[in-house]
């Protein structure tokens, strides 16, 4: 790469939300583009998503990022650092991802009054979530919750806990992770109670489609395993043609396997469901593939959960 474009006086523009969060972790892409010698400073971008105070699900798909995407397009930004689950699935001809950094734990966090885990919350606890996955999957586990919207920064949503206004919240794991704050959680959910939104935990760095310099810079930072995971997990949520804020959790993990003669070998696993949002319904789907093959993966499991019956729960919850 050319160490002509960018100096001192002309670093490399790496666009973020103002977030505590969207700042904290586009600040590490930034500190990565700088040990890898070249000048780097963060831009901040207002989205619709910052400026509205209203349900993510009555805003729309791409709330956190359209006007991210179109500082790259009109050359005001260079790079742009998203939260991959926030990303639209739809391709933009005008830009390119070329790298996804290791992911942090794409788990969900419960924070609740009292150190208390998912079980122990009585009957009729307020518990805020801003996703209608997360309350989907909560209320088909029965627990008999009252589920409020949440909104606000990550700081905003802990004091509601702690203020007594909701006796838990539910958020992700890798927010808290990024910000510091893993002692405020309660209980890390396990996938097999509540499965994570697709590509949750990761971050996507997207640039100029044309732009063969940054992509060769940003593919430095990629990581193939998560890259994998998130492929087959945003394949399988392109295929259901549900949105970011739809009822519709996957995770998928590359592990080691042992063949019969002894040798090891990566697979990549991919768990996934579907909610009614009522919650009266949950359909589940897995499959084994190869990291490779990761978008087949994601379309075959995809595929099982239509089978299923997938595509009527997802209408009737519309």
């Amino acid at each position: 790469m050319s160490t002509a474009r960018f100096t001192g006086d002309n670093p490399v523009r790496v666009g973020t939300r103002g977030s505590q969060l969207a700042t904290t972790q586009a600040g590490t892409i930034r500190d990565a583009i700088i040990a890898l010698g070249y000048p780097a400073e963060l831009v901040i971008i207002s989205t619709k998503g910052d400026r509205s105070g209203a349900p993510i699900a009555e805003l729309g798909v791409g709330v956190f990022t359209a006007e991210l995407r179109e500082a790259i397009a009109d050359d005001r930004v260079d790079i742009a650092v998203h939260s991959y689950k926030d990303l639209p699935t739809a391709v933009d001809p005008r830009l390119a991802v070329p790298a996804t950094p290791a992911r942090v734990d794409p788990r969900d966090a419960l924070v609740a009054r009292d150190g208390l885990v998912l079980g122990e919350l009585p009957v009729g606890s307020l518990l805020g979530t801003s996703s209608v996955r997360r309350a989907a999957q909560l209320r088909a586990l029965g627990l008999g919750l009252e589920i409020r919207p949440l909104r606000g920064n990550l700081d905003t949503r802990l004091n509601r806990v702690s203020s007594g206004e909701l006796d838990a919240i539910v958020v992700a794991r890798a927010g808290l992770t990024r910000i510091g704050r893993v002692d405020a959680i309660t209980e890390t959910l396990e996938p097999v109670q509540m499965l994570p939104a697709p590509a949750q935990g990761a971050l996507a760095l997207e640039c100029r489609a044309g732009d063969t310099e940054l992509i060769e810079l940003l593919a430095k930072l990629n990581d193939a395993d998560t890259h994998a995971a998130v492929t087959a997990e945003r394949i399988l949520l392109a295929e259901l043609e549900a949105g970011c804020s739809a009822p519709v959790g996957a995770i998928a993990e590359v592990v080691e396997s042992i063949d019969e003669d002894g040798n090891v070998f990566e697979e990549l696993s991919l768990r996934a469901c579907v909610a009614a949002v009522d919650g009266s319904d949950v359909i589940r789907a897995s499959g084994i593939g190869t990291p490779e093959r990761a978008a087949e993966l994601g379309r075959s499991v995809a595929a099982e959960l239509f089978e299923l019956g997938a595509r009527e729960l997802m209408a009737a919850s519309r």
